[in-house]
């Protein structure tokens, strides 16, 4: 198994905003700068990709968060509640590093009042020969429908997992499954892929964002280099 030479280091926006000398809304986005000797044009493409989309949530939370959070401070105030202060936080887990690929994961979560925030999280593979993301497909042998296969491991997991009594699913676990399953939603780690679901898709928000693994075999195949 061939390690890649990729370093990565955490590049932080952050900042605290006021309304009429209250805080509002405090945001902390952090993204990743991929440096390697081996991999130039693959990494200026994947640098460019990410500070861009931390260009667009920063933008977001500048803009349309703040605004809502200022709208928020004035019913506040002119009704006697509390102010609650908005929240936005993105963060990222590199999960696999080998194997001339990079996989990674992001949590975006944003506080805009109520009884708790929301959870969303978004993934990438990349290939570092070609700098392109590499789909889920392209990690199954042709004569395999990887969707299929995906769902229906997913399906036997819960099974098993109910049977065992360790479980919050909802009952019509299989059609949400059908549902909401996103052939995007996936990342490798060093045992196989991971797949995931939202909050709410499969379970309750205290359930958090469930995550199947199916270990690598000869249906589920490691990125190939060259």
């Amino acid at each position: 198994m061939m390690h890649s030479d990729v370093q990565v280091k955490t590049r932080t926006l952050e900042a605290e905003m006021y309304h009429k000398n209250t805080l509002v809304l405090k945001y902390a986005i952090q993204y990743p700068w991929f440096m390697s000797a081996g991999f130039c044009a693959a990494i200026v493409r994947m640098n460019q990709y990410y500070a861009a989309k931390a260009q667009a949530f920063l933008k977001y939370c500048k803009q349309d968060l703040f605004n809502a959070a200022v709208e928020q401070y004035e019913y506040a105030a002119q009704n006697g509640f509390p102010t609650r202060v908005f929240e936005a936080d993105e963060n990222y887990t590199v999960t696999y590093k080998q194997d001339c690929a990079v996989s990674l994961y992001f949590d975006r979560y944003v506080y805009s009042g109520g009884a708790h925030g929301s959870t969303v999280r978004h993934s990438d593979t990349w290939d570092l020969d070609t700098g392109c993301r590499i789909m889920l497909w392209q990690l199954f042998p042709r004569s395999i429908n990887s969707r299929t296969y995906v769902i229906r491991a997913v399906n036997n997991d819960i099974a098993e997992q109910i049977k065992s009594g360790n479980h919050d699913y909802f009952e019509d676990f299989e059609a949400n499954v059908r549902e909401y399953f996103d052939t995007d939603s996936f990342y490798l780690t060093t045992t196989g892929v991971a797949v995931y679901f939202q909050q709410y898709e499969l379970a309750p928000y205290a359930a958090g964002i469930p995550e199947f693994c199916l270990p690598y075999s000869r249906f589920v195949m490691r990125p190939q280099c060259g």
